[in-house]
């Protein structure tokens, strides 16, 4: 399966990669293709390995990071759902989760912020009502579900499934302007009074579990970077062959050496412990700076025709930018900052 993904992903997906990026049309044939090979729902029983996600994940953000983007929202929710005890809810989501029959998005980032809860979950008899304001959905118009965060009286985090779409009870703005992936559609929403009936809730989880589950996944996320990062290597080496000049190349293999290690070593860290570790804070930095650092050599290689914004060289550069701060926390944060700042030195 895994040969086969990425064998569709560099011959279909990446010359497509600019396409995808500003037009949403070409983005949900994007989607489709993988609905169509089964490939939106790896961690849906019987799932694929962790090792096999995980390189499933970087070999998409290298072809095309819209596409990257989108894809891991409905891949987040489908996990979630697949690890609820609601067995009804399983039976009617998850069969056809990986053909594009049900496709559903996630917004729970604002779980992550400090301060009053910005959606609400009260219950009544027939469920809960949500009330408040979600300001970050992936994939408007590409799913027709998605996966909410709201904060219950006594702190716990709801987790339901509700319409990504207007209703009275819920408000869905235009699509935002981004640097990048906007074909994505990212929108924010307003709930008055909605109600999510006991049905179609997820989970029922502790105050602080989204903070713990960003700390499992420190590293996780770094290889959407790297996938990035391999992906400015790509066109570094494709300009040097082309135009027959070996210290492109070289320095295409000399990027590509740093990745794999750093990848490798990304493994090693995942595979030892779920907690966070100060060397995980730092692997995670160091891929962000990979990814930086190839998107800026990708476009130092290619000359003035980078800055067109049709360039695979400047997509990659601004994808870098949604990979240096994707399920960002302060601890990423200050260890990206000393990544930065310390020269590019190695961890």
């Amino acid at each position: 399966m895994l040969e086969s993904a990425i064998h569709y992903l560099q011959e279909h997906i990446a010359p497509r990669a600019n396409a995808m990026d500003g037009d949403s049309a070409a983005l949900a044939e994007g989607l489709q293709g993988l609905a169509e090979r089964g490939l939106l729902a790896l961690k849906r029983p019987p799932a694929v390995s962790e090792a096999d996600f995980r390189t499933f994940q970087e070999e998409v953000a290298r072809a095309s990071g819209a596409l990257a983007f989108l894809q891991t929202q409905h891949q987040s929710a489908v996990g979630m759902i697949a690890r609820s005890d609601n067995e009804a809810l399983k039976a009617r989501l998850l069969p056809d989760a990986h053909n594009g029959g049900m496709l559903i998005g996630i917004g729970f980032s604002q779980l992550r912020r400090p301060g009053p809860p910005m959606v609400t979950a009260t219950p009544v008899p027939e469920g809960y009502l949500l009330n408040g304001h979600v300001p970050w959905i992936t994939g408007e118009q590409f799913f027709p579900h998605f996966l909410i965060g709201a904060t219950l009286p006594d702190g716990r985090s709801l987790f339901g499934v509700v319409p990504l779409r207007e209703t009275t009870e819920i408000k869905i703005s235009a699509p935002m302007r981004l640097a990048a992936m906007e074909a994505a559609r990212t929108v924010t929403a307003d709930f008055t009074g909605h109600l999510l009936k006991s049905e179609d809730v997820v989970d029922i989880k502790p105050s602080d579990w989204i903070m713990r589950t960003d700390m499992i996944n420190i590293t996780l996320q770094g290889f959407f970077a790297i996938g990035c990062a391999r992906a400015g290597v790509d066109v570094i080496r494709a300009n040097g062959l082309k135009r027959q000049k070996q210290f492109l190349i070289e320095a295409a293999e000399s990027l590509d050496s740093e990745i794999s290690e750093c990848r490798t070593r990304l493994q090693t860290a995942q595979t030892q412990c779920e907690e966070t570790t100060e060397e995980k804070l730092n692997l995670r930095a160091w891929a962000i700076a990979l990814a930086g650092r190839s998107a800026h050599a990708a476009v130092a290689s290619t000359g003035g025709a980078a800055n067109s914004i049709d360039h695979p060289a400047q997509r990659i550069l601004r994808e870098s930018l949604v990979f240096a701060v994707s399920a960002q926390t302060e601890a990423i944060q200050k260890a990206t900052m000393r990544q930065w700042t310390a020269n590019g030195l190695k961890p």
